[in-house]
């Protein structure tokens, strides 16, 4: 089971590690889980022995994501995702991305869905400057926390299209 550090914990757990396990890293949001983020974190996993989870704090995703995000609590979502078999080590961050933390961690591999690649991965330079790695994990289709959502919303919208009208 994995678990949930401060930076600076994290960095004394992963210092003796360094050279003899491959470290990957990969962020995201994580807001509502589901079978898809679970293929892709088993994914990121694949590619090396150690993954740490930089997680955007409840702060980052209201800023990302609007005011109504998130739905699940950074310490429930942490939580959740460190109890995942194939995560080792969740971490907060704070910022819209995880830049500043990525050079402190310096992995040697980032993963990202294949929704991105080398021209729209916002930290591509910042991963080129510590000789990181990207390796691009495939998508699961129809899997995503927007079409959940998404979803969600419609059959809302369509029980309440239903409902009886109350005459007074």
């Amino acid at each position: 089971m994995g678990q949930v550090l401060s930076t600076e914990k994290l960095l004394e757990d992963l210092a003796p590690l360094r050279g003899q396990s491959s470290i990957v890293t990969t962020n995201g949001c994580f807001d509502i889980l589901h079978v898809g983020h679970l293929r892709y974190l088993q994914g990121c996993k694949s590619m090396g022995d150690i993954l740490v989870l930089m997680l955007n704090s409840d702060a980052s995703v209201r800023r990302l994501k609007g005011p109504q995000r998130p739905i699940v609590p950074q310490a429930d979502r942490a939580e959740l995702l460190a109890g995942l078999g194939c995560v080792d080590y969740v971490v907060l961050f704070d910022e819209d991305t995880p830049e500043p933390l990525m050079e402190i961690i310096r992995p040697d591999f980032h993963a990202k869905g294949a929704q991105y690649n080398e021209d729209n991965l916002p930290e591509i330079a910042t991963l080129r400057k510590i000789g990181a790695k990207v390796k691009f994990v495939p998508m699961v289709e129809n899997r995503s926390t927007t079409s959940l959502i998404d979803t969600i919303k419609q059959r809302l919208l369509a029980d309440d299209s239903q409902a009886p009208v109350c005459s007074g």
